[in-house]
């Protein structure tokens, strides 16, 4: 191991558990074992993590207590979004150094299966993902981690190291979905996800861009990053058909490609009902197991509808887009707590009055 970096401050995590509790608790790596490196097996690095945002799937292992087939069955550390410096490397990693400012690529592949060979390894079947159960995630002081999925940031913030997560999603349904300049865009959802596919719309030469949501205040959220995008208040009762109409209407025309940030039901069809004969609504969000969407719409109109399930090789993309400052960050960070008030954090994250965006846990360590 080689390490410059005194530390002083115990390890800590956040978790939850199936009876949906959250706290923060001390966890591994120990202190001891971070500062002896023992621990740190070939090919990893230590990493002081500085900044991690909250993401809706995060609230929603708390709450829900899982995500489809994946389920919180014992204590479980959140966080898949995370960026911070190095404090150890293993003497098999040569590229990097204590010292070295990295962004965290949350996963672990197998190298074996087809998914992987392939280079998408985003559908690797022995994927190891931090915070989706049964494997801990980043919320934690320090980490442990492979150093080919720590990506150098340079000077870039951690917090915006900690956001290439999300814009790597976005980044990914840019390319799959297929975007092409002056393509009429729609972008369902004005969280997290969608606000930076909105950016990266607009970098792309995407217009008209209409966003929709529910929510009044992360529609005036939306308009106050990008003030061209077209914004529509999906109303409680309409049906998807209406909805479809009147994003239509509120563009000028129908729409060439749809990216659904979402993941329900409703929101889906009412975007195969705004598309244009032959276009493509692209499904980033998360739903439920099994939904009723308007099939003979899609069939009659050759609309496409496609799927996407995170991402892979897009941090490098992702840091130079940062860097070059073609897409801006910082804004949707709303909210800052220290780690030592995590649980407040998600509290804040998970209520609607606080108009909270992205939130992000903070860790205070005598590292720069």
């Amino acid at each position: 191991m080689s390490s410059t970096t005194t530390i002083t401050k115990p390890n800590i995590g956040v978790y939850t558990d199936p009876a949906h509790k959250l706290w923060i608790a001390e966890t591994k790596p120990t202190l001891e074992e971070v500062k002896e490196g023992k621990e740190l097996k070939e090919g990893y690095v230590t990493i002081a993590v500085k900044s991690t945002g909250i993401c809706g799937s995060d609230v929603h292992f708390w709450h829900a207590g899982r995500i489809g087939p994946m389920v919180v069955e014992a204590n479980h550390i959140l966080g898949h979004e995370s960026a911070g410096t190095i404090l150890a490397v293993h003497p098999s990693v040569t590229h990097l150094k204590p010292g070295d400012r990295v962004a965290v690529e949350p996963n672990i592949i197998c190298n074996e299966c087809e998914p992987c060979l392939t280079g998408r390894y985003n559908g690797c079947q022995k994927v190891q993902f931090s915070s989706t159960p049964p494997f801990d995630g980043l919320l934690r002081r320090y980490i442990n981690h492979p150093a080919i999925w720590c990506h150098k940031i340079g000077n870039m913030s951690f917090e915006n190291g900690s956001l290439l997560e999300p814009l790597s999603v976005a980044l990914a349904g840019m390319e799959r979905s297929g975007v092409k300049l002056g393509d009429p865009v729609l972008i369902c959802g004005a969280g997290p996800i969608g606000l930076v596919t909105l950016d990266c719309c607009r970098a792309a030469g995407a217009c008209p861009i209409v966003i929709t949501d529910i929510d009044e205040g992360r529609l005036k959220f939306a308009k106050e990053m990008y003030p061209k995008a077209i914004a529509y208040k999906v109303e409680r009762g309409k049906t998807p058909e209406q909805v479809g109409e009147e994003i239509i209407k509120a563009a000028g025309m129908k729409m060439t490609v749809a990216i659904e940030c979402t993941g329900v039901e409703s929101s889906i069809a009412g975007a195969i009902w705004s598309m244009k004969f032959g276009g493509k609504v692209f499904v980033i969000g998360v739903g439920k197991s099994e939904m009723n969407i308007p099939f003979m719409r899609l069939s009659t109109q050759e609309i496409d509808l496609q799927f996407q399930y995170r991402y892979c090789n897009t941090w490098p993309r992702a840091i130079r887009l940062v860097e070059s400052g073609v897409i801006n960050l910082e804004k949707m960070v709303t909210h800052r707590f220290d780690i030592e008030d995590a649980v407040k954090a998600f509290e804040t994250a998970a209520d609607p009055k606080t108009g909270a965006i992205k939130v992000q846990i903070q860790s205070e360590l005598d590292i720069v």
